[in-house]
């Protein structure tokens, strides 16, 4: 097969695999889903999702959270790791939104990335599943699996990035991002696939 073989091959069987694809951090809002982004580096969404509902009782907006000592905060989020850095960002972020943005999460990678703590990452997650514009969010999951598939040779998240941009159509990267994670997460981990194990390895590998 060929590279664009393959990923024709991958969209056909991801989208029988994972036909619905709920956005697996919860949230409420754009503001409340970027915080749960933020906190989930170097963190399971399991554990994310434990210890959001109690930060954002007492604050599930800028307004609110931009009041809440930043001890409090990292208090509260202390499982998801990162703890200090993590908080100083989240209050710091709470306030530059209120007093430049109204209080709104802005729908703009170059404004999101401006903010403490969101990378490019985070700002794809928030602007595809927020706004529903075209990113395709890598992360080390997905980078991953690319390399298994070969269609990247990329050393980085950011050269994989774009190489799976360019064999995948631009209308599926935001559903596909996440089936791409729903799969790994399955049947394609760290240790439980050398590339030919699972399914989908053995599929677009046997005829390279």
């Amino acid at each position: 097969m060929r590279k664009q073989q393959r990923a024709d091959h991958l969209l056909l069987r991801l989208e029988e695999l994972y036909p619905e694809t709920p956005i697996p951090l919860d949230h409420i809002s754009p503001y409340t889903l970027l915080i749960a982004v933020l906190l989930s580096a170097q963190c399971t969404d399991i554990r994310v999702n434990q210890v959001t509902p109690a930060l954002f009782q007492i604050a599930d907006t800028p307004e609110k959270m931009r009041l809440v000592p930043i001890e409090k905060i990292r208090e509260i989020i202390r499982p998801c790791g990162l703890s200090p850095t993590k908080a100083a960002a989240i209050s710091k972020l709470s306030e530059i939104l209120v007093e430049e943005h109204d209080g709104k999460v802005p729908q703009s990678f170059d404004e999101l990335e401006k903010l403490p703590g969101v990378g490019h990452k985070t700002a794809s997650v928030v602007m595809a599943q927020a706004f529903g514009v075209p990113a395709f969010p890598v992360d080390t999951h997905i980078h991953r699996l690319a390399k298994r598939w070969k269609l990247t040779s990329g050393k980085n998240v950011i050269q994989t990035e774009r190489d799976l941009k360019k064999v995948f159509p631009r209308e599926s990267w935001n559903k596909l991002h996440l089936q791409i994670i729903f799969y790994g997460r399955e049947h394609c981990s760290a240790r439980g696939c050398d590339g030919k194990t699972c399914m989908l390895c053995r599929e677009v590998n046997s005829k390279i």
